[in-house]
């Protein structure tokens, strides 16, 4: 499944971001200050109180993961852009094709983020009918992901999630079969 830039990018810093506050917490500003440079929002510094505003909006994104009800997800998508989304408007900075931004170009970063993420959930929701948000079926994982297979039938966030609970599920059939 391919998304649009909002979509696609903006949609897997959510997922990372989400991902980076629940493996790491709000604890790690220089790590979060990574995260988000990796996913092409830069900025010099990040503070312990912007740190901590985006553990918090990270919490608030969560929700949209791996929910079952359309109704429920667009709900809180449409929370999330209400808190998070700024004015639409087209850019053509640095010399690039006219292209949607959905926060201005200066604003500090925990702006930034919140209405990249908010748009990016919300065009991956709309591109794919709701079914490309998803949580980790393994036990105790935690871990969000946004489904880009061709099929859209994810279940585990990564490859070892998977084999982890392929391989539980065939040791618990040897020891059924020994009984």
């Amino acid at each position: 499944m391919h998304f649009n830039h909002y979509g696609g990018s903006a949609a897997q810093l959510s997922t990372a971001l989400v991902n980076f506050c629940h493996t790491h917490g709000a604890d790690d500003p220089d790590g979060l200050r990574a995260l988000l440079a990796a996913h092409d929002v830069h900025t010099r510094t990040l503070s312990a109180t912007q740190a901590a505003q985006l553990r918090t909006w990270a919490d608030s994104l969560r929700q949209a993961y791996g929910e079952t009800s359309l109704e429920h997800q667009v709900d809180t998508i449409n929370a999330l852009l209400e808190k998070g989304a700024s004015r639409p408007f087209v850019s053509q900075h640095g010399g690039r094709f006219p292209h949607l931004h959905y926060f201005p170009e200066d604003p500090d970063v925990v702006t930034r983020v919140r209405a990249q993420t908010a748009a990016g959930l919300a065009h991956a929701l709309c591109d794919a009918g709701g079914q490309r948000l998803g949580r980790c079926d393994r036990d105790k994982c935690g871990l969000v992901f946004v489904d880009t297979s061709r099929g859209g039938r994810r279940r585990f966030c990564s490859l070892r999630c998977a084999n982890r609970v392929r391989v539980a599920d065939h040791r618990h059939r040897a020891t059924q079969r020994q009984k």
